[in-house]
């Protein structure tokens, strides 16, 4: 991709203005890719994320603290996230009786197998959006993600 062209300049932009606005575009189609991807099942790629937390939890249930340090994006509100989730039938919260202000969340069955679906649809996006790349490529380029 050519920024200057892209982006509509005929200045020779900086180095360092290129490569975070190079960043930045990417960042922005692998963001309506997987949008587009997840748009079916009807859930955002931070509710997509939860779930995927909670899978991870191996049947042990999660807090709302626990799931938002594990969060991609720091800036969700989990609560709003697991109450979305909550009304589709895709996580359970349990309210301990010893202490009301804690909250444990757990992903249902319901939840697995809609999850299951969406790692498809996601896997498929992956491999559309990476084809270019060979395994070495990717790996060289997560090493330089990694200095970030």
């Amino acid at each position: 991709m050519n920024v200057e062209k892209r982006i509509g300049t005929k200045k020779v932009l900086p180095i360092n203005s290129k490569t975070i606005i190079h960043y930045m575009l990417v960042n922005n189609s692998i963001t309506e890719a997987i949008g587009k991807a997840l748009k079916p099942f009807d859930v955002s790629s931070q509710q997509f994320n939860v779930l995927r937390i909670l899978r991870g939890q191996d049947g042990q249930a999660a807090n709302l603290s626990t799931i938002n340090n594990k969060m991609i994006s720091k800036m969700s509100n989990t609560t709003r996230l697991v109450d979305k989730l909550l009304l589709k039938g895709y996580v359970n919260r349990i309210v301990c009786p010893s202490n009301r202000r804690k909250i444990e969340i757990t992903i249902t069955e319901k939840g697995k197998k809609a999850l299951l679906k969406m790692d498809k649809a996601i896997e498929a996006t992956e491999n559309q959006l990476l084809h270019r790349f060979n395994g070495k490529e990717l790996k060289q380029f997560n090493e330089l993600l990694n200095k970030f």
